[in-house]
């Protein structure tokens, strides 16, 4: 079936000067990008902000004016340079007016602060860069700062760490909107990892494991493509020709994770993709996915994506049907 996003199209990306370059080309590359062989309909992407803005040593020439926000169906703010200096009113003023029309607000990397700052975390959890965690914590202290994961997402509002981070909460506002085959395509056009859960710690030592050049390198694709097999830290282990407490500890250096979590993730993740993308069965799925059972898959799965996977496949159809008005589901948060 395929996939359309009729309500989620407008992307605009909030711009003023002191925003940095690397989120913003980040942001750009993967809503701006051309969806031949990756979906259509794509993004309506464009940036707002006053008539020239800095970002780094790149001067940008905005598409509309910070009064544009409220018309997009998501708004993206990539990071604020200058954290020491609150972002400028009129930035602050227009992230919070497309929150209250409706807009699904993002923040990348230091972009926390503008959405702090316009209120839109009070209440909520939260995460930036590791580096600047207690200094957002400090100034607004109504906001409960995570330091310890990639991105979290509380729906209708989003914040990322820093750099990779960006990227991987990129693919989850395009998982949610395409599902996760067509963010499984973008990522290997991007060729970046196709999904690392919000939840996981920021600080890898190798955040996006170049191919080859890891110690798991080989062995995390070997265990992708036998999902349907019940393996074990002993198998992985035997696998890699290495001890399960190397294994353990190679497992933490590169995904971030254990060896036993970062096997249900990609389980979950593959479930996902079926129930999106075919017919079949909890069963059959289950099986496909190494779960053993329809009650196990389904016990795993309300855990990890938060309902049962019958309901997931009924409101990601739902949603993605076209024509569809219903622009408010969305993945639940992991």
């Amino acid at each position: 079936m395929p996939h359309t996003i009729p309500d989620m199209t407008a992307v605009a990306l909030a711009v003023t000067d002191g925003m940095l370059h690397f989120e913003l080309a980040l942001a750009c590359e993967v809503f701006g990008a051309d969806p031949a062989g990756v979906a259509e309909p794509w993004y309506q992407l464009s940036v707002c902000g006053p008539e020239s803005a800095r970002a780094g040593r790149f001067r940008l020439e905005p598409d509309h004016g910070l009064d544009h926000l409220p018309m997009a169906d998501t708004v993206i703010v990539p990071g604020w340079a200058d954290i020491d200096q609150d972002p400028p009113a009129e930035l602050i003023d227009a992230v919070r007016a497309a929150h209250e029309a409706g807009a699904r607000v993002a923040s990348l990397c230091t972009g926390a602060f503008v959405l702090a700052a316009a209120g839109l975390l009070d209440g909520k959890r939260a995460t930036t860069h590791w580096a600047h965690t207690q200094e957002l914590a400090g100034r607004h202290p109504r906001v409960t700062v995570d330091p310890d994961v990639l991105y979290v997402d509380n729906g209708s509002v989003l914040t990322s760490a820093g750099k990779a981070a960006a990227m991987d909460l990129c693919l989850h506002l395009v998982r949610l909107d395409h599902g996760s085959s067509v963010a499984n395509t973008l990522a290997r056009r991007l060729v970046v990892p196709p999904h690392r859960d919000g939840g996981q710690a920021q600080f890898v030592t190798t955040p996006v494991p170049a191919p080859g050049n890891h110690p798991l390198a080989e062995l995390l694709p070997w265990a992708i493509q036998r999902l349907d097999h019940p393996l074990t830290v002993e198998d992985l282990a035997r696998q890699a020709r290495m001890s399960s407490r190397n294994l353990g500890r190679h497992f933490r250096s590169v995904t971030g994770t254990t060896p036993l979590q970062w096997l249900l993730t990609q389980r979950i993740r593959h479930a996902q993709e079926l129930l999106e993308t075919t017919d079949d069965t909890v069963d059959t799925i289950a099986a496909a996915t190494g779960m053993g059972t329809a009650t196990t898959l389904r016990r795993h799965f309300q855990r990890t994506v938060g309902v049962p996977p019958d309901t997931y496949r009924r409101t990601f159809r739902s949603r993605t049907r076209p024509g569809s008005n219903d622009g408010q589901h969305r993945e639940p948060e992991p």
